[in-house]
């Protein structure tokens, strides 16, 4: 029997147990909301340790796949160590777009294969992979030795295999490491900002903070602090004499008697540009006799402070060595370190018969390959600034009496040519022609030039506006027979198809190039090499460091009687049969390197 106290005790108590069950129903709906989240967003995540010990299944399977891909050949023999490092890239590049793909799957929901299925789905990737990868390993050493052969290089046989194995390792193993430390770096970020804000906004701050750190990172630590650390590594090399260089003794030299700038102060390339070259028993040998010591001018970095001072040294030497006086003036703008090519230089001298003047300026000690990336603005700087300087005054001189201008450049100083070549000064005045040697890639009118080619003409040689301004030759091939006339001003490109300093492209990446196309493809590009996304881009990145240690007349080194046909087609000397242009290429071909 229940006493009123009792049954005010289980009344009271009755609203309470009502209260408790909607508060457990409610946590209950919460905590299924909760996990839906939790599928629907990605996790935090537990620390992670740079170094784990998991590895994605997909991402080994396209980074082997990656690997066979980068075995192919590309424009240049490559070295064991070189393969390595661009099969090490490959296999991270291919790891991280396996894992990323199999990621986006499992994030999206995307129901994964089960069972017996599963099983041979896995195990066919694999064995397909495997196959690929020990069949590209297989013909590697072949396709090297086809690219050998067609350079005239003597083969290589399988012994450098270990070395290979062992820098795609050692390569792969770095990377993972400083992409994995990025990750961990995110993680932290996201946690942190996890708990002030919701998790996918967490997600897309700290991303772009930590992508924005990266960059700063990069671009103004990293690459500031390698181009500063080069400069200082480079810049003793410098005030090195080059072996047979010495002081000229004669005053149409920069640095002999007379002259305006010092010998210590030409740099090293400096110093060997104007002791070097054909003197007149030379010229008079392969000409017959009359010939003239040819004008070599040259103003050094530590010659003056700044680049108007620099051009106004040149404008004073070519006046004071009587330059203008000559048949031909060059303008050259030298490369990184300040080199002009020999190759480039001496045929135009023997053509005419010494009667010329050419004139160089140097404006960093850095050499080619990392000047391409750090002197761009510097060269087209000193190109521009001199030039003003010397067409001034050219432009003032009667026409029936002043010299022909030319401009000369190879590789990076060809882009200092092109600057000029845009020059308002020329309106007035135009120059008679240039000569622009392995055009780099950072060339902005000779990529127009070969985008606006003639309909039908290769991408690797090509043909613009009927060959009446601008035309294209290699190694093999001259000017194109079936050109129109010539204008009043003579551009020439000489270019390797095998060249990557040319035709390196970041679009390499993610598309075909046409140069390797059907009917695009130069006599000195391997048939075998194709294109395969991201991995092409790297070989031909890494076949640049190379493009300088191939035999003459592969890559970028461009031989003297490729120079003198191009100075021919440039400057039509007098004079010259095609016997008398063989015996001079012979001549060429013959001399020893070194200055002299």
């Amino acid at each position: 029997m229940t006493t009123p106290t009792t049954r005010s005790l289980v009344d009271q108590e009755r609203p309470r147990a009502a209260g408790s069950s909607a508060r457990t129903a409610t946590l209950r709906h919460a905590s299924a909301a909760a996990r839906l989240l939790r599928r629907l967003e990605p996790p935090l995540g537990r620390p992670t340790r740079v170094a784990e010990a998991r590895f994605s299944g997909a991402g080994l399977t396209v980074g082997g796949v990656f690997v066979a891909a980068s075995l192919l050949p590309s424009l240049l023999p490559r070295l064991a160590a070189v393969q390595g490092v661009i099969s090490g890239v490959s296999l991270v590049v291919g790891y991280g777009i396996g894992t990323a793909a199999a990621a986006t799957f499992a994030y999206l929901g995307v129901p994964r294969p089960r069972g017996r299925f599963h099983a041979v789905l896995v195990s066919g990737s694999v064995a397909l992979c495997v196959l690929v990868l020990v069949l590209a390993a297989w013909k590697q050493v072949g396709w090297q030795n086809d690219i050998r052969h067609l350079y005239g290089m003597p083969p290589i046989g399988p012994g450098g295999w270990p070395l290979v194995a062992a820098v795609t390792v050692l390569v792969s193993a770095v990377l993972l490491i400083v992409s994995r430390s990025i990750r961990v770096g995110f993680r932290a970020v996201r946690r942190r900002l996890g708990r002030r804000m919701p998790r996918r906004l967490a997600t897309v701050v700290g991303a772009a903070a930590l992508l924005v750190a990266s960059w700063a990172l990069f671009s103004g630590v990293l690459v500031t602090g390698f181009f500063a650390g080069a400069n200082a590594l480079f810049a003793p090399s410098d005030t090195v004499v080059p072996a047979g260089a010495e002081p000229p003794t004669s005053p149409v030299r920069s640095g002999g008697p007379g002259s305006a700038v010092a010998w210590t102060d030409l740099g090293a390339e400096g110093r060997g540009f104007v002791s070097g070259g054909p003197d007149v028993q030379d010229i008079n040998d392969a000409t017959g006799g009359g010939a003239r010591l040819p004008v070599r001018v040259y103003v050094g970095l530590r010659s003056a402070d700044t680049a108007e001072a620099r051009a106004d040294l040149v404008l004073s030497e070519l006046q004071r060595t009587g330059a203008f006086d000559r048949k031909v003036l060059v303008l050259a703008t030298t490369t990184g370190t300040g080199y002009l090519d020999r190759n480039g230089t001496d045929p135009l001298e023997f053509l005419w018969n010494g009667d010329t003047a050419i004139a160089g300026v140097q404006y960093s000690y850095l050499p080619s390959w990392i000047s391409l990336l750090a002197d761009q603005e510097a060269a087209s700087e000193t190109s521009r600034t001199v030039f003003a300087a010397v067409h001034r005054y050219w432009s003032t001189l009667p026409e029936s009496s002043r010299p022909r201008l030319y401009l000369y450049g190879l590789s990076l100083g060809s882009y200092g040519v092109e600057s000029i070549l845009g020059s308002i000064d020329l309106i007035n005045e135009p120059i008679d022609g240039a000569l622009l040697v392995g055009p780099p890639f950072v060339n902005p009118v000779h990529a127009g030039l070969v985008a606006d080619r003639d309909p039908g003409s290769p991408a690797s040689l090509p043909a613009h506006g009927d060959g009446r301004t601008v035309r294209f030759m290699s190694e093999r091939d001259g000017p194109d027979p079936a050109a129109g006339r010539w204008g009043p001003t003579r551009i020439v490109y000489l270019q390797h198809a095998s060249d990557p300093v040319v035709f390196f492209d970041s679009d390499l990446a993610f598309a075909p190039p046409e140069w390797l196309s059907d009917g695009q493809r130069g006599p000195d590009v391997s048939p075998r090499m194709g294109w395969f996304p991201l991995v092409s881009m790297v070989q031909v990145l890494l076949d640049l460091p190379s493009a300088g240690s191939v035999p003459m007349g592969y890559g970028h080194l461009y031989s003297g009687p490729a120079n003198e046909r191009a100075w021919v087609a440039i400057t039509d000397p007098p004079g010259w049969d095609d016997a008398a242009l063989q015996r001079l290429a012979t001549t060429l071909a013959g001399r020893p390197h070194p200055y002299g």
